[in-house]
């Protein structure tokens, strides 16, 4: 297709191989278009039946390649035989929510005493100090377990240590060298670990712990003798979904298969948390990949966000109706608020964003700026330059950090690098979104610091501007049938991203405007087809001079298939993501709308 995006994007098509296309057709008896995306995702012949049916069993290795994992049950076997009270001190992102409410949920199964301790976002900040285990060991906590955090607590695990208490660390982030000096350290991005499970989450880490401390009480009787029921943990993948889906790891391997059982669980609404969430949310159909990222996942994050971070924590793991609909209701309001201050601060630390966006990692900071939604301004950043971006909220010349990053660059590395040079205060995270403070005077410093990092890559700039596509469709294959074929390949996410389209030689037909935002459009093609899209927060983008202005221009468009359901009904629709003209067509592009 010879062409020009609206948004300057270079449309380029994936590569797929024909002959292993005939192959998949003829021993898998797949189609056409499923078997070219498979091609196109290079899975190995013999990992395709895998792929296509995820199951726990096949994927869930020995829990024991996990570093220090027989070390870890045997100290929480002698913690249950002592009847030792369990502290669990978790993050307060969905991830520490999950991964708190799995150990608390089943500990309640086998009726042991524990406490749950999340720190507030704001006035306590991310993962453990000497104030925050001293407050724990207060409630008279034995032995401590953190979730989601405290890899790089040096000083508070020491401080426990000194009071005679062991610290567990289940993490996912990533480490220096020098490790901590706790019980025990389960995390799969520690530097000597070799189980290959680094993409996990937090909760992924603690659904495989929870694996082998359940084996370990199987074999010595302990359900029996204790006359308690073993608990099923398939029916706890409900949050382990919901944190893989919204810390945003690759859907790849194992995580592919807890996501996959995960959903199953959530459509049961077992979790009363989660099932006055979804009611209140109005979600009326089995709940979904979008559900779990967009519509729950930030609204468990909400309570962080405006200093009530115990709020999600406490949903997933209360059992009383009336206290659940409170939490939950709380957190829907505090949601609303979220997006309200969120918007504030985008549109304001946009405008210091778009000064720097000739540079390869945009930087910006000021003062006394919402710590709780500069992540998520971050990501909205990211989206719209398709490159890293750190936003810096600074206060009595200490600047807290949330940084978001591109595939192909390791912003937790970098992190961690900048910790190491004495740049950083303190910080960390994984692949794709970190966290740090900073000294006021080093922020220069660390800017030149990251770009001379990221620059090292030697990325090809034509190549962070291009938009990837599987395929060009027909607009007739928008329907039932098609979707589906293609949702064999789902779960869909980080590592596994979901296929995108072009669709050529359309106009519009009719297009209205939905919440000041989003432009819905029915557009025909030259057979007079029609087809229903909708282009998300476009209003003020390149792609609504063609959408909202009425012409008889033929462009083409690019974007994913979405199943709209509605009162019984099932409809496909297109999500547009850019527009292209074609150049022998002669269209210029229209003038922006006022």
């Amino acid at each position: 297709m010879n062409s020009i995006s609206v948004s300057g994007k270079n449309w380029k098509y994936k590569v797929y191989n024909q002959e292993e296309i005939n192959y998949l057709k003829d021993n898998y008896f797949l189609d056409e278009i499923t078997s070219k995306l498979i091609s196109i995702r290079k899975i190995k012949k013999e990992e395709i039946t895998n792929f296509l049916n995820p199951s726990i069993k096949n994927f869930l290795p020995n829990p024991e390649v996990l570093k220090d994992m027989k070390k870890t049950t045997q100290r929480i076997l002698e913690s249950i035989k002592k009847n030792e009270k369990i502290g669990i001190f978790g993050d307060y992102d969905v991830d520490g929510a999950s991964s708190a409410a799995l150990l608390g949920n089943y500990f309640h199964k086998l009726n042991l005493s524990y406490e749950t301790y999340i720190p507030n976002r704001i006035k306590e900040g991310y993962g453990p100090s000497k104030e925050s285990f001293d407050n724990l060991i207060k409630k008279d906590v034995n032995i401590i377990l953190t979730v989601d955090c405290g890899s790089m607590s040096y000083d508070a695990i020491q401080f426990a240590k000194s009071k005679g208490i062991d610290v567990i660390v289940i993490d996912h982030h990533q480490t220096e060298i020098n490790l901590p000096d706790a019980f025990s350290i389960i995390n799969p991005n520690r530097f000597d670990d070799k189980s290959n499970l680094n993409y996990l989450c937090a909760a992924g880490v603690t659904f495989v712990f929870l694996v082998a401390l359940n084996r370990e009480l199987r074999l010595i009787n302990w359900f029996k003798n204790q006359n308690i029921n073993e608990p099923n943990l398939l029916e706890f993948l409900d949050l382990v979904s919901l944190a893989t889906v919204c810390d945003v790891v690759p859907l790849i391997g194992l995580n592919r298969a807890l996501v996959t059982q995960g959903l199953k669980v959530l459509s049961t609404k077992k979790n009363l948390g989660l099932k006055t969430l979804i009611d209140i949310c109005k979600i009326e159909n089995h709940p979904n990949i979008y559900h779990l990222g967009y519509v729950i996942g930030p609204r468990i994050n909400a309570g962080g966000r405006v200093g009530k971070s115990s709020h999600g924590v406490d949903l997933l793991l209360k059992s009383d109706p009336k206290e659940v609909f409170k939490i939950a209701s709380e957190l829907d309001q505090f949601n609303s608020e979220r997006r309200l201050l969120e918007e504030k601060m985008y549109k304001k630390i946009l405008v210091e964003a778009d000064k720097f966006n000739n540079e390869p990692v945009i930087v910006v900071s000021g003062t006394n700026w919402h710590e709780g939604v500069i992540g998520i301004v971050a990501s909205k950043i990211k989206d719209k330059f398709n490159k890293p971006v750190i936003i810096i909220s600074i206060e009595n010349n200490t600047g807290k950090a949330s940084a978001r990053s591109v595939v192909g660059f390791d912003i937790g590395s970098a992190i961690i690098s900048g910790v190491q040079q004495k740049l950083l205060i303190k910080g960390g995270g994984h692949k794709m979104a970190g966290g740090f403070s900073i000294k006021s005077e080093n922020i220069e410093k660390f800017k030149d610091f990251i770009i001379h990092k990221y620059n090292k890559l030697n990325e090809n700039n034509n190549e962070k501007k291009s938009l990837l596509l599987d395929s060009v469709i027909s607009s007739s294959a928008l329907n039932l049938d098609f979707y589906q074929k293609i949702y064999l390949l789902a779960p869909f996410g980080s590592g596994n991203p979901e296929p995108k389209f072009a669709i050529e030689s359309l106009k519009v037909a009719n297009s209205k405007i939905i919440n000041n935002k989003h432009i819905k459009s029915i557009l025909v093609d030259k057979g007079g087809l029609n087809i229903s899209t909708i282009a998300f927060n476009s209003v003020d983008k390149e792609i609504a001079a063609y959408l909202l202005k009425k012409s008889n221009k033929i462009f083409n468009i690019a974007g994913k298939l979405s199943l709209n359901e509605w009162r019984g009904k099932s409809n496909v629709e297109f999500i547009i993501d850019d527009i292209s003209v074609n150049k022998n067509d002669n269209n210029k592009v229209p003038s922006s709308i006022g």
